[in-house]
């Protein structure tokens, strides 16, 4: 048998990367940066000014990025103008890019006390308006549960004489804001510095915390809250929200289809002639119900799906508002009004679930993970 030249084995070697490059779309040093890279998550909070949210969130170490934005409100894309104006339902707000290995969701929460007056209803300090209010908004069971233990102790501190009212909301959307907010304390530094003084945050903040301003608490990785609320959203705990958290929460259009049973016009709604990879959850609950990947194009001008995600989250029921009897889809712990399901869809189960898109919301693959729903990203790995 004859040795193979090193040189040989080079070639060969280099041959077999650029075959693999070409079958998978990914270089050999993309496949080494995938491999190396580190996995960051999203938070997001509004404390009133963006500037100064940003500004001490960049100061933390583990934070990767701050970006300044806008959420909570039913406008898209909306401008800083229709903001400020109050009557989006959006407040300033910041999305932290941070590396779970350095700081923990629960550190961040303690940054945002460090920020804010959460006593305070009607804004922030100098600046007035719902848009200037101070909220968590949770991506998953375990932050939502995280940032309520969290309020619940600061309010038991006794640190304050009034009760806390940062609000902790859903996740829903979040939008940039203007290229010139954004790093605005870098760039514009003396007029930053003269706004921060001028709004009195700093004075009340060090007559609240005093030495304990920014020194951080220990939060153990096996305490009591983390653990109950990792078993939390493993265990796929959904609720619904009250009535009146559901009004201000969806749109006419959703709250119809969810709690009033009603239909979206055809071929006029987000998800008919989606075709991103991703799985819809209940608007409503936030539970799994449908994936992208039994998806398919019925020509009824609704989102169509041949079998659920997750068979335990749908609920089915007779319906007789029309003059013959249906199957109606409705989700289990939000008990939303989905659609129908019918017995003409195509292999492998031969139905057809038509779902109406108000009562989704599409999470797409990649940010499966931040939003709390990693265990169903292997439904997209080949």
């Amino acid at each position: 048998m004859k040795f193979i030249k090193l040189p040989y084995i080079i070639l060969i070697a280099t041959l077999a990367a650029i075959a693999i490059s070409l079958a998978t779309g990914v270089s050999a040093g993309d496949m080494k940066t995938a491999q190396t890279s580190p996995v960051y998550k999203k938070a997001y909070f509004a404390g009133g000014c963006f500037w100064c949210v940003e500004s001490n969130y960049e100061k933390r170490k583990g934070v990767i990025e701050v970006i300044s934005g806008y959420s909570g409100g039913k406008i898209k894309n909306p401008s800083y103008k229709q903001v400020s104006s109050g009557t989006t339902d959006h407040y300033e707000s910041v999305e932290v890019i941070y590396d779970p290995k350095v700081v923990s969701y629960p550190e961040l929460l303690d940054e945002l006390w460090f920020l804010i007056d959460p006593t305070d209803a009607g804004g922030s300090f100098v600046d007035r308006g719902k848009q200037y209010r101070s909220a968590i908004f949770y991506t998953s069971d375990a932050e939502q549960q995280m940032a309520e233990q969290a309020i619940k102790e600061l309010q038991q501190s006794g640190r304050y004489n009034k009760p806390i009212v940062t609000e902790v909301r859903p996740f829903k959307a979040f939008y940039k804001a203007e290229d010139y907010h954004q790093d605005y304390y870098k760039k514009n530094p003396l007029r930053y510095k003269y706004y921060r003084y001028r709004s009195g945050r700093d004075q009340y903040l060090e007559k609240i915390w005093g030495d304990e301003l920014h020194k951080p608490r220990k939060h153990p990785q096996n305490s009591s809250v983390t653990m109950a609320a990792t078993h939390n959203t493993k265990q796929a705990r959904y609720m619904k929200p009250n009535k009146d958290e559901l009004k201000q929460k969806l749109t006419d259009l959703q709250y119809n289809v969810t709690q009033e049973e009603g239909t979206e016009r055809p071929f006029q709604n987000a998800y008919w002639d989606n075709k991103k990879p991703g799985i819809y959850v209940d608007i409503v609950s936030g539970e799994p119900l449908f994936s992208s990947t039994d998806k398919y194009d019925s020509k009824t001008g609704w989102p169509s799906f041949t079998q659920p995600i997750q068979s335990d989250n749908i609920v089915e029921k007779t319906d007789k508002h029309l003059f013959y009897s249906r199957t109606e889809v409705r989700s289990k712990h939000g008990d939303s009004h989905l659609g129908h399901v019918f017995p003409d869809g195509p292999k492998p189960t031969g139905l057809r679930y038509c779902i109406n898109s108000a009562s989704l919301r599409f999470i797409p693959k990649d940010e499966l993970a931040v939003q709390g729903y990693e265990q169903y990203q292997k439904l997209f790995e080949k």
